[in-house]
C-alpha cells in the first residue's frame, strides 16, 4: 500500500508535513508516489545533503524568480528552496515566496508539498514558538512521529527540544516516554496540533513501526488518536526498501444497521424478534458498539416508534427513512448521509442477522486497515455473506443505487477482499417464522 493511498492524497495535493521521525523521507516518498511534475519546498531549513532526494533543485533568493520556473520544472520531484548557509543548511522560503509557488502549482495543476518544521533527525519533538510555519493554502497536514523514541528516556538523544516536550507531557527529563505520553503530546494544541488551521485535514503518520510489538502499540493507541486526527497511518519508512511501506491505516469505521423493512413475509416486526433476551435491533446495535464502530447509526422505517423505544438508552444515532417502501437502497443512502465527513469506511448490518459476532466485525475492520480494500466481505462455504464493509471511495456509487438492492449492486465495480468465515449460521436470513426457528435451533446446537 502506498502512502498516498493511506493518506488519501490526490494529484493536486497541498500538503504540509510537521513533526519528527522520518518527515523528510515521507515528504519525498509521497512526491515520488504522486508522479508527474511535483513541487517540493520548505518553510524551514533543509539540510543540503537532502537535495539529492529530488530530481532537480532550484535555489531561490527572491520571490520574483519563482514565476520564471515554469519552463524549468521537469517530470519528477522538483525541490525549490532558499540559499545555502555556512552551516550547510538551505533556508526555507518565506510566506510571500510560498504563495508565489502555490500560484505556480495551481496554474499548472501540480501538487505542492512543504516541510514546515525541523527536528534534527530525532524521532520525536516539541515545536518551538515560531513553528510550524504552515501556509494558509495548505489543505492537509501530516504530523509525523517516530516510534523508536517510545520507551526511551526523555532527553536530547531521542527528542528535539526535550524541555518543551517535558512541559507538554508533564514529565521530567530522563523519565520514560510511554504510549500515554506520546498520545498526550501528539494531541496537545501546543504539541502535534500546533498551528494547524481548524478546517485543515489532520493526519498522523507513525513511522518506524517495524516490529509486531510496535504495531500492537499503535493499534491500541489509535482510538485515542482518532479523537483528534482523521487518519492514523502506521508505517516503516526505513532504509530497507523491500520492507518499507504502510503497515496499517486506522480511521473511523461506522456501523449502519438497516432496520427499516416492513417484515411482510414474517407477519411481525423482525426488528423486535427476541434474540438472547433482547430485540434483534438492540442486540445488533450493541454488537456494533462493542466492535468499536463509530458512529453506530440505526436506520428505521416501518415500526419506527417501537424500534426507537428499544434503542432509546444506547449511545447511537437513529435516523428515519420516510421512503423505506421504495426499497433497501433508500435506507442505505439514508444511513450514508448520516455519517460524519471524516468517516473512512462503513459496515452495513442487516437487522435479520443477530447472530453476527463481534469477532467478525473486528476481522472486517482489521482487514480493511491492512489493505484499504474498497470492499471487504465475509465468505461462508464459498458464498458471499453479510455484513459488508465499504471504503469511502465507494460512497458515491452507493449514492447512485436504486430500488430494493443494497451494497451488493456495486460489487462488480470494485475489487472485493474476502474474509473466510467458518460459521454457517451466517447464511440464515430471517424472512419467515421458519427461518427464525431455524436460527434459534442453530444457536442451540452450538
Amino acid at each position: 500500500m502506498e502512502l498516498i493511498q493511506a493518506l488519501r492524497l490526490g494529484p493536486q495535493a497541498r500538503l504540509a508535513l510537521v513533526g519528527a521521525g522520518g518527515k523528510t523521507t515521507a515528504l519525498f516518498q509521497i512526491a515520488r508516489e504522486l508522479g508527474g511534475k511535483v513541487l517540493v519546498s520548505a518553510s524551514t531549513h533543509l539540510a543540503k545533503f537532502q537535495f539529492s532526494l529530488a530530481d532537480k533543485h532550484f535555489i531561490i533568493e527572491r520571490h520574483s524568480q519563482i514565476a520564471g520556473l515554469v519552463q524549468e520544472i521537469i517530470p519528477g520531484v522538483n525541490l525549490i528552496i532558499g540559499s545555502v548557509g555556512e552551516d550547510g543548511r538551505a533556508g526555507g522560503l518565506d510566506a510571500k515566496s510560498l504563495d508565489k509557488l502555490h500560484k505556480l502549482a495551481a496554474e499548472n495543476n501540480w501538487p505542492l508539498l512543504i516541510e514546515a518544521d525541523g527536528s534534527r533527525q530525532r524521532p520525536l519533538k516539541a515545536p518551538a514558538e515560531h513553528e510550524p510555519a504552515i501556509p494558509d493554502f495548505v489543505t492537509t497536514v501530516v504530523v509525523v512521529a517516530g516510534l523508536s523514541g517510545l520507551g526511551m528516556p526523555l532527553g536530547d538523544e531521542h527528542v528535539h527540544r526535550p524541555k518543551r516536550f517535558a512541559q507538554l507531557a508533564g514529565l521530567s527529563l530522563g523519565e520514560k516516554i510511554t504510549s500515554q505520553v506520546l498520545v498526550k503530546v501528539l494531541s496537545h494544541k501546543q504539541g502535534g496540533l500546533k498551528n494547524i488551521p481548524a478546517q485543515t485535514r489532520k493526519l498522523l503518520l507513525m513511522n518506524q513501526v517495524n516490529t509486531p510489538e510496535k504495531e500492537s502499540h499503535i493499534q491500541n493507541l489509535a482510538g485515542d488518536l482518532l479523537k483528534v486526527y482523521e487518519v492514523v497511518v502506521a508505517a516503516d519508512l526505513g532504509t530497507d526498501l523491500e520492507k518499507r511501506g504502510v503497515v496499517a491505516v486506522y480511521q473511523p469505521v461506522a456501523g449502519v444497521v438497516l432496520a427499516g423493512g416492513g417484515s411482510t413475509r414474517l407477519g411481525e416486526p423482525k426488528q423486535l424478534l427476541d434474540w438472547k433476551g433482547q430485540p434483534f435491533v438492540r442486540h445488533i446495535a450493541q454488537i456494533a458498539l462493542e466492535a468499536g464502530l463509530s458512529p453506530v447509526v440505526v436506520v428505521t422505517g416501518a415500526h419506527a416508534n417501537k424500534v426507537n423505544e428499544v434503542l432509546s438508552d444506547l449511545p447511537i444515532t437513529i435516523t428515519n427513512n420516510p421512503i423505506w417502501q421504495q426499497g433497501q437502497s433508500t435506507s442505505v443512502k439514508t444511513g450514508l448521509r448520516s455519517l460524519p465527513a471524516e468517516t473512512g469506511a462503513v459496515i452495513f448490518i442487516v437487522v435479520d442477522k443477530p447472530q453476527i459476532p463481534v469477532t467478525l466485525l473486528r476481522a472486517l475492520i482489521s482487514t480493511h486497515a491492512n489493505t484499504m480494500a474498497p470492499i471487504v466481505a465475509p465468505q461462508v462455504n464459498g458464498q458471499r455473506a453479510n455484513p459488508v464493509l465499504f471504503d469511502r471511495i465507494t460512497f458515491q456509487d452507493l449514492e447512485n443505487i436504486n430500488g430494493d438492492v443494497g451494497g451488493r449492486a456495486i460489487f462488480p465495480n470494485y475489487r472485493v477482499t474476502w474474509v473466510p468465515w467458518l460459521d454457517s449460521s451466517l447464511e440464515i436470513d430471517v424472512n419467515t417464522l421458519s427461518d427464525y426457528h431455524r436460527l434459534i435451533d442453530s444457536e442451540s446446537a452450538t
